[in-house]
């Protein structure tokens, strides 16, 4: 790539001239801003002092070393005080466009799966409330940074730890076993995941009834929280799963069913999957045998009341719980035993945990505890923390029923998308099932897009009618320049007869070509880029870019009528690989792009 070239020669120029040792990856490009003529700029102040030279100078003289030693590189440079500029030949970017023509995978590097890989935790739902809109923004994240490091030759794999224990699951467990009546997915007609999400709600509703009980007779909150009677029972409930009570253990297995099947269709519907599946119920054990590890070596210890904690303090935190008075698993116990599981399995390269900006100290305590064990691997943890999805009224409570459920929205969302293509009255020619997949992939495409081009660590706000538009920064409109361009491609080949795999040769371009051209050229150093900052924003952003120049050049450019053979070849070439970046950097962000709409 010229960038490369350009830092090599930059490197050598300045050690012939002023003898100043610059490694060629120290050298700093940058874009040219557009108000001055020029591809790449170098800020040459860093060198001035050891040059003995003025600025100017020292740029003028190290632009005309550069030009000579890249004759069939460099066209021109030009001097701004301290900022020197660089003109790319218009045969450098026409030999690069022929090079990417008919390469379906441009963009994308090829996965060494004999590497050691990199193990994605992402999506880790509690089985006692269906998938919401929070959720979607971790599987979409998870999936995408997933599909972007593999776009970068990583060997990955994807896994999910369902937490499918705990105090929160006894809570619907016990409010389905007292206001339930036995109903059922089946008698109900309500997926299981939404049926047992019911009952949390229903626990809640009567546990707050109960504490306000205790309050109107004097008890104080704290403590009627937790003398509510409902609380108390399923405390003891837990504590009978732990035990390996047959009957609570048949109830959990039950309830839990219910909702794993409903998981995989909302799953199925994102359009994510995994790996492989972990179980809290099956880690946790692991993770009480290494909390007995902790106290043998005497890095954790254990309170008069039972329970078990690791003393933080002289790394600046607190105790953290690790086992309750009654020798139950938090959190962090069955983390513990999951990511030592993870590592004896996989031997992995890194441990990426995709979970929200909440649990940031829970996973900094993580990696204490894993040293504070012995594991050397503990400094492969990473926790790729995100802001929370918010909506114009405020925060979602899932024990207070107040969210947006995953399934609803993408319905939602499909309707949308059926409403804006009738009214764009473009898709007579096109099949029930062919109208229903695209409503499907532009509902996704919107949901996806909205969610992902924004940088992960930032909260954001959800609204759903920003992100299903046909024009501006969304998935639709990448989506339908997509399918524009396929369109231009077959009437190419089919009406014109042209042959793609030929080569166009000696044409001049203009400037929204060469900035298309610039673009594709970006494509393979932005995927690296937003790979290292786990960033899809930037795939997404890009993305966009690209889609708009593309729909700049399209208004200004007679493609097929194009009376020069030549150039149109160069032209439809030009389409192809545009649309080929589009698509290639939409897999990344786990969008489908349509070939018509």
């Amino acid at each position: 790539m010229i960038d490369n070239t350009l830092q090599q020669a930059i490197s050598t120029a300045l050690n012939k001239l002023y003898g100043i040792e610059a490694a060629p990856e120290s050298v700093v490009l940058q874009k040219t801003k557009k108000e001055f003529s020029g591809d790449y700029t170098v800020v040459v102040f860093p060198y001035v002092k050891q040059a003995r030279k003025s600025p100017e100078a020292v740029a003028n003289e190290l632009g005309a070393a550069v030009k000579e030693a890249l004759q069939d590189v460099i066209a021109d440079f030009n001097v701004i005080k301290g900022f020197l500029n660089f003109t790319v030949c218009d045969d450098y970017w026409l030999a690069f466009a022929n090079s990417i023509a008919n390469n379906p995978r441009y963009g994308l590097q090829e996965v060494d799966k004999s590497a050691a890989p990199v193990v994605i935790e992402y999506s880790s739902p509690n089985t006692n409330k269906p998938l919401h809109l929070g959720h979607i923004r971790n599987n979409l994240l998870g999936w995408s940074v997933s599909q972007l490091l593999t776009a970068n030759g990583r060997n990955v794999k994807k896994v999910n730890l369902v937490n499918d224990r705990g105090i929160h699951i006894c809570k619907s467990m016990l409010a389905w076993l007292r206001f339930g009546n036995g109903e059922t997915p089946e008698s109900s007609g309500m997926k299981g995941d939404h049926l047992v999400g019911k009952y949390y709600v229903e626990f809640d509703k009567h546990y707050k009834a109960e504490i306000k009980a205790l309050m109107e007779k004097g008890v104080e909150e704290e403590q009627a929280k937790k003398e509510a009677p409902l609380m108390v029972e399923a405390q003891q409930m837990l504590k009978r799963w732990e035990d390996g009570d047959q009957e609570i253990r048949d109830l959990w297995q039950k309830m839990n069913n219910w909702v794993y099947a409903g998981f995989d269709e909302t799953y199925r519907k994102m359009g994510v999957g995994f790996d492989k599946i972990y179980y809290e119920s099956n880690t946790y054990l692991l993770g009480k045998e290494l909390v007995q590890r902790g106290l043998d070596m005497g890095v954790l210890f254990r309170k008069e009341d039972g329970s078990v904690w690791c003393d933080l303090t002289d790394a600046g935190l607190d105790q953290k719980l690790l086992l309750r008075k009654d020798g139950t698993s938090v959190y962090m116990t069955q983390d513990l035993g999951t990511a030592l599981l993870r590592q004896k399995e996989f031997g992995a390269d890194q441990l990426i945990y995709v979970v929200g900006n909440e649990q940031d100290y829970h996973f900094q305590v993580l990696k204490i505890v894993l040293n504070r064990l012995g594991f050397d691997w503990a400094d492969k943890v990473y926790h790729l923390s995100y802001g929370m999805v918010e909506l114009p009224n405020g925060k979602m409570k899932s024990r207070e029923g107040t969210v947006v459920d995953a399934d609803d929205l993408i319905e939602e969302m499909e309707q949308t998308a059926e409403e804006m293509c009738r009214d764009r009255g473009k898709n007579d020619d096109m099949s029930p099932e062919q109208l229903k997949e695209l409503y499907h992939m532009l509902a996704l495409g919107a949901l996806k897009y909205f969610i992902l081009k924004v940088d992960p660590t930032k909260t954001m706000l959800f609204n759903p009618a920003e992100s299903i538009d046909f024009n501006g920064n969304t998935g639709p409109f990448i989506q339908y320049t997509h399918a524009r361009i396929r369109s231009i491609i077959r009437k190419a080949v089919g009406e014109k007869g042209l042959d793609l795999h030929a080569v166009a040769q000696g044409h001049a371009i203009n400037d929204k070509e060469r900035d298309i051209i610039k673009l594709l050229h970006d494509m393979p150093s932005i995927v690296a880029q937003a790979a290292a900052a786990y960033s899809p924003a930037m795939i997404a952003n890009y993305s966009y870019d690209l889609a708009k120049a593309f729909n700049s050049f399209y208004q200004d450019t007679p493609i097929l009528r194009e009376t020069d053979a030549n150039r149109m070849l160069f032209l439809v070439q030009l389409c192809d690989a545009v649309s080929v970046g589009l698509k290639n950097m939409m897999w990344i962000l786990g969008i489908e792009v349509p070939e018509r709409m």
